[in-house]
């Protein structure tokens, strides 16, 4: 089964940009996406329904429903147009991943006319990162130079397994449908919002599209990062010092 597009309007793009970020490890993707969409007040433009999402509803702060979905929007920097693909879930199954990325792709990407792609997400280390890198994947050779100007760092194995859900399977396609077409993830230990990992994805898409915005919001949450790392260090070294044994 399709998913159900719920158009409130179509913007008339050309040699658009698109963008997806959906949640993932860390949520460094969609902490991204989201607050770029907020900051360049985009104008959401459709809403995306499927049975691949999670069966449930979300309440707002007044107690009202609305059904699990993924939202399209739209802005326009520099001239160019941007679309984005944000949401609240992933497809649940390894096929819903691939059903709900195929179909958004062929049946509604290509009537937007991408010209490019950049999926949004993080490298789960399962270590404290102090100075998280942005990692890149792409799909041409040709795209490495220019993101390494912007700060994404190229390291063979990283990651080992592969790039798995949307990050990964819309840089796929792209390539399959020639489309240039980067997954850049932000490294991270996985273990909560990384807000300090987002804000380095950030600077790296600012530097890349020409924009610029005010990331003092995230700021915050990355000061409220270092104060985690810090913790869970001297927690680690606590406990370090107490399983020490002697004999003598």
């Amino acid at each position: 089964m399709e998913s159900t597009v719920i158009y409130d309007s179509m913007p008339r793009t050309k040699k658009a940009i698109f963008i997806e970020g959906l949640p993932g490890v860390g949520d460094i993707g969609k902490t991204a996406a989201d607050f770029i969409v907020k900051s360049l007040k985009a104008k959401k433009f459709a809403t995306i329904l499927s049975e691949h999402l999670p069966p449930q509803v979300i309440l707002d702060d007044d107690c009202v429903i609305r059904m699990a979905s993924n939202e399209l929007w739209y802005a326009e920097v520099n001239g160019r147009d941007i679309v984005f693909l944000t949401g609240d879930f992933q497809a649940m199954t390894p096929d819903g991943q691939f059903l709900f990325c195929k179909n958004l792709f062929d049946n509604d990407l290509k009537k937007l006319d991408i010209s490019e792609i950049y999926t949004l997400g993080g490298y789960g280390t399962g270590k404290l990162v102090d100075n998280p890198r942005i990692l890149g994947a792409v799909s041409d050779i040709g795209m490495k130079g220019r993101l390494e100007e912007c700060g994404v760092v190229f390291s063979p194995g990283e990651p080992g397994p592969g790039i798995v859900g949307a990050s990964g399977l819309f840089v796929g396609f792209g390539q399959m449908a020639g489309i240039p077409s980067a997954c850049l993830m932000g490294e991270t230990s996985g273990f909560f919002v990384d807000y300090k990992s987002a804000i380095e994805l950030i600077n790296v898409l600012e530097k890349l599209m020409g924009f610029e915005i005010d990331k003092k919001e995230l700021l915050e949450g990355a000061e409220h990062i270092d104060e985690l790392n810090a913790r869970v260090k001297e927690y680690g070294e606590e406990q370090e010092r107490n399983s020490l044994t002697y004999i003598g």
